[in-house]
């Protein structure tokens, strides 16, 4: 499937253009409830893309809207399309919202993190030893689901038309023991191995940096290949997380972003470092009596 064509996109696009024929017909979330004999609370779901809309809704609503002919039976396709099933559904006891159905659909990825590897970058053992971590009362069974799930996700990489993906990560990313060296030596090896496909860019932001823009928190930045399909924020937090699609939001994270990448080591010196942490680990690893001292910071 075509980068932006997936179900969840479509629908955040009928979302909008549903909202933008009310607004112009001239008539209130109330006034179309009361016409169309539905709470004004599903209509305000429906355009905000939390809830999806039936062919038959979408087309009482555009013919209310004055919207007929070629027009309203292309939006009522469009209604069809977006209630397709996409292939994370099998994981919905994991995934909730709508963020993995944007994340497949995206055509560019920005993404910053401060305390864990991205979870597109994780091996398993080191995603298992994550999600164990701020799990600790789930049954195995679960942790196994969530594993399988995260794993998924990661065959956008292996998509014939891959997003373009670009990480900032802090430093103390790279210090921090998860699952033990071996483990860790893993991860960061593949993080060398993935920064050297043609879309893949991951930088890291030294401690010597300083006070940077990515202390608020992790967050993600999704664009579409449609202009139509404005880019979404997320911002990331344990139990939950947050969608921006305001201009001046998206704006904000977008120069957040690039004041990252400025302060950020350059692309291949930051492979060099995750490398050499590699190395490091991979020593602990073969020598486990080793003493398992910090490894010196970035200057």
């Amino acid at each position: 499937m075509a980068r932006g064509q997936g179900p969840t996109v479509r629908r955040r696009r009928l979302a909008s253009e549903l909202r933008r024929l009310r607004e112009a017909a001239e008539l209130t979330i109330d006034e179309v409830g009361e016409k169309l004999e539905c709470s004004a609370s599903k209509v305000s779901r429906i355009e905000t893309g939390h809830v999806g809309v039936t062919p038959r809704d979408a087309r009482d609503m555009l013919e209310l809207y004055g919207i007929a002919g070629d027009e309203q039976e292309a939006l009522v396709q469009l209604a069809r399309e977006a209630r397709k099933r996409g292939w994370w559904h099998a994981y919905n006891e994991v995934f909730t919202g709508t963020f993995v159905g944007l994340e497949a659909d995206s055509s560019s990825l920005r993404a910053f993190q401060a305390l864990l590897v991205p979870g597109l970058l994780q091996t398993e053992r080191y995603t298992r030893t994550v999600i164990r971590a701020m799990r600790p009362d789930a049954e195995e069974v679960e942790i196994k689901r969530r594993v399988a799930a995260r794993m998924a996700r990661q065959e956008l990489f292996t998509d014939p038309s891959p997003p373009e993906y670009w990480a900032v990560i802090d430093e103390a990313v790279l210090h921090r023991m998860v699952g033990g060296p071996e483990v860790m030596a893993e991860q960061l090896y593949r993080m060398v191995a993935l920064a050297a496909k043609p879309n893949v860019t991951i930088q890291i932001v030294p401690f010597g940096a300083g006070a940077h823009p990515g202390m608020e928190g992790p967050f993600l930045i999704m664009g579409f290949p449609e202009q139509a399909d404005a880019d979404v924020v997320y911002v990331d937090s344990t139990s939950t997380g947050l969608y921006l699609e305001e201009p001046q939001d998206v704006r904000r994270y977008t120069l957040m972003f690039d004041h990252l990448r400025a302060a950020a080591l350059k692309p291949d010196d930051s492979v060099e470092v995750i490398a050499e942490a590699a190395g490091r680990f991979a020593e602990q690893a073969a020598s486990p009596d080793a003493v398992h001292r910090p490894f010196p910071a970035q200057r």
